[in-house]
């Protein structure tokens, strides 16, 4: 065996010599692998959710942690003095090359792509925390580079693997409220539209402000973008649409089997070109397939949740999603559903499970890097088009509606909408 031969590879031909059979280094077939060997982790962010992601995977090897903040990743480093420490990613990825199995990313969502593409093109496996990437364009790449390169990801739209999901799935998909023709999915509250800045704070030294920007025009360090505010402004976030988006459209894609829509609109406040807003409202337009009609889609960032609730005296606590059928409604939230017309469903048995438990979240990627089945919220089979879509609703609400030609990648007759599909990078991005 080569000594070059990097060591997610002999994971996998060790794995299946000992199952009986032999594989070439750079196989992707796998047949079992030893159940307690660890993968090596890098990390990009570890302050914040990417704290969280560090905690959920510590029973693998830590082998490095970067952080663009010494003092939001204080924590990490107290817990993983043996982890080698980075302020940039490229520097890490460049010096552990073959010391590293896979690379797990929490950063703002303007600085998803770079690392994550820069790990894919190594063939690194990749956790990524959503939306995703910042950009259509990006995602779609990211996609791309996933199927290329045959590696393992994992979207961090965690609620996948709730009980309470599952069994919405099932309800669906069994029939329970007959034929589904429309959803309305929904956050509320009203965060957006942050004011703008109009003094000049100093950057704190422990932060470095250069690589925070990363890609993004360069502009004074403020305290209002770093370490949270980022996420409702254009240049670094996507607002609370792609802060929740995948996380709650993910019921109504998986249940109802969704990919790429073909026609996108949306509405809301006068577009603030550096803001995202307070409040929108999205419809998309799926066409239909062999397995169910054409889906409508709709979803809104409302301070009470959306009209259609109050229309038919539903309640919005505690529930995000509302699918409209033939025989009757479902709505649900993360931790609840309810199928009505209440007195309809009054004796209604629920569907046999069909929908196996998870293994666990992190544990379907860990699985799916040692050669396993693909995880949940893989970007190639199930979360890219997710993660798109979700994205594609943004610019609609900021350049006006589209027919969405997902083949080529086109916002047709849509000049507009087609600039905002791909960000423009920082000189030496």
């Amino acid at each position: 065996m080569s000594p070059r031969m990097h060591r997610r590879q002999m994971l996998k031909t060790t794995a299946a010599v000992g199952a009986g059979f032999w594989i070439t280094a750079d196989s992707h077939v796998r047949a079992a692998d030893t159940p307690n060997e660890k993968l090596n982790l890098a990390f990009v962010g570890v302050g914040g959710r990417g704290g969280d992601n560090l905690r959920g995977l510590a029973n693998q090897n830590v082998v490095a942690l970067c952080d663009v903040d010494d003092v939001r990743a204080g924590k990490a480093y107290e817990q993983f003095p043996q982890a080698k420490k980075y302020g940039d990613f490229r520097r890490m990825l460049d010096a552990l090359d073959k010391q590293i199995d896979a690379v797990v990313i929490s950063t703002p969502d303007h600085t998803h792509f770079h690392p994550s593409a820069m790990a894919m093109r190594m063939g690194k496996h990749v956790y990524l925390e959503k939306p995703l990437a910042h950009t259509v364009a990006e995602t779609r790449e990211l996609t791309r580079l996933a199927a290329e390169k045959k590696i393992a990801t994992q979207l961090g739209a965690q609620r996948h693997t709730l009980d309470n999901m599952h069994r919405v799935v099932e309800l669906v998909q069994a029939g329970a409220i007959g034929t589904v023709h429309e959803v309305h999915c929904w956050i509320g509250g009203t965060r957006g539209m942050p004011p703008i800045p109009a003094d000049q704070p100093e950057t704190p030294s422990t932060l470095n402000w250069d690589l925070w920007i990363g890609p993004a025009a360069l502009r004074p360090y403020h305290p209002t973008y770093c370490p949270y505010g980022w996420r409702f402004w254009w240049d670094f976030g996507t607002g609370e649409t792609g802060n929740w988006g995948c996380h709650i459209l993910d019921i109504p894609y998986w249940a109802l089997g969704l990919k790429y829509p073909t026609k996108v609109e949306a509405s809301g406040p006068a577009v603030h070109p550096k803001t995202t807003p307070k409040a929108m409202a999205t419809r998309f337009e799926f066409p239909a397939d062999t397995r169910r009609p054409a889906v409508t889609l709709h979803w809104y960032h409302a301070d009470k949740g959306p009209d259609v609730l109050r229309q038919h005296g539903l309640p919005e606590s505690g529930n995000n999603t509302l699918f409209v059928g033939s025989e009757g409604m479902l709505l649900c939230g993360f931790g609840k559903r309810k199928l009505y017309p209440e007195d309809k469903f009054a004796d209604f048995k629920s569907p046999e499970k069909t929908v196996p438990d998870s293994s666990g979240f992190y544990r379907e990627w860990l699985d799916a890097c040692k050669g396993g089945p693909p995880a949940t919220c893989d970007f190639v089979t199930y979360s890219g088009a997710l993660a798109e879509t979700v994205l594609l609703g943004n610019v609609a609400y900021r350049a006006g509606g589209f027919a969405w030609d997902a083949d080529h990648l086109t916002a047709v007759g849509n000049e507009r909408a087609q600039a905002l599909l791909q960000s423009e990078y920082r000189s030496g991005w």
